[in-house]
């Protein structure tokens, strides 16, 4: 079978896209800095040190670098008190130069997770967690000041494919409030007619197959088939699963909530694991930090 009946979806490219993104960004960032002298600042404070997240800050401070964005880098041990954290992010708060605030997530089990994000001002939520941006979110005619990142990478990435979303049926697998929950508001937003499956649905299969769009977001590997898929469908996996794999030096490999190799054969369009959505949440956070300057020089 030749590569072209293999594989009819055609892949979209979420690195490129996002490069893209980041260059449109970078020339907003010159532009306000020669025009008002302000340049654009993302704090993210990282509690303790997991691997995964000093990587994600590592990349997140690059990403502000080669964009122009200043930086500011807060650290904290482990076993900070929680009401250490929260003074520092009334500090950032504080701070002109700091137009989006992120906390690094997952926080040590010691400290309230909710109680810390519902401090970061809504001014410089660039997560879009704070419960007044997503309850606006959820609003019909009102705007929250930030979108989440990731699922306003998901609807970029349609958008730049030029998917239609507009009066099309849209499965979200997963309602986690970092991505489920918030992507099916958004597509919500953007006049799709939207359904949610999680863990309790039953016969999640046949709501999928349904569907013109599928934003998959379940954190189970390879758990959406190549068969429950609408020929023809647009599909953004949002899943990063680590598998075994020994033919890899690390001996394992990341793939999505979607079986790529069966669904790419019936899916319209489809976003790899890794370098679909991933670089997306990263350029999506730099357009909320200019977003948060520019409203700040309006004001």
């Amino acid at each position: 079978m030749s590569t072209t009946e293999q594989q009819q979806a055609k892949l979209i490219d979420g690195k490129s896209i996002a490069q893209t993104i980041r260059s449109e960004i970078a020339d907003e960032v010159r532009l306000l800095s020669d025009n008002f002298s302000k340049v654009p600042g993302l704090a993210v404070v990282l509690v303790g040190a997991r691997k995964d997240s000093q990587t994600y800050v590592h990349m997140k401070k690059k990403a502000c670098a080669e964009v122009g964005i200043k930086s500011f880098h807060v650290e904290l041990p482990e076993q900070v008190a929680e009401s250490e954290l929260i003074s520092k992010v009334h500090e950032l708060n504080a701070n002109p130069e700091v137009h989006g605030i992120l906390v690094q997530l997952p926080l040590p089990k010691h400290i309230n997770e909710e109680n810390v994000l519902s401090e970061i001002s809504i001014e410089k939520d660039v997560d879009g967690f704070h419960p007044l941006n997503i309850g606006k979110l959820a609003m019909k005619g009102r705007d929250p000041l930030f979108t989440p990142c990731t699922p306003k990478g998901c609807l970029e990435l349609l958008s730049r494919t030029g998917v239609t979303i507009k009066g099309k049926r849209a499965v979200v697998v997963g309602r986690s409030n970092i991505v489920g929950l918030p992507v099916s508001l958004l597509l919500l937003k953007a006049d799709a007619t939207v359904s949610i499956v999680h863990s309790r649905t039953s016969n999640p299969e046949d709501i999928i197959r349904e569907a013109d769009i599928v934003i998959a977001a379940a954190g189970q590997a390879n758990m959406i088939k190549g068969d429950w898929i609408k020929p023809g469908a647009a599909v953004i996996d949002v899943g990063t699963n680590s598998v075994d794999d020994p033919s890899k030096k690390s001996g394992h490999r990341l793939v999505g909530d979607v079986d790529f190799h069966e669904a790419s054969k019936v899916a319209g369009y489809i976003t790899p694991v890794p370098g679909g959505v991933g670089p997306m949440t990263v350029a999506m956070l730099l357009r909320n930090t200019v977003d948060g300057a520019k409203r700040v020089i309006q004001k």
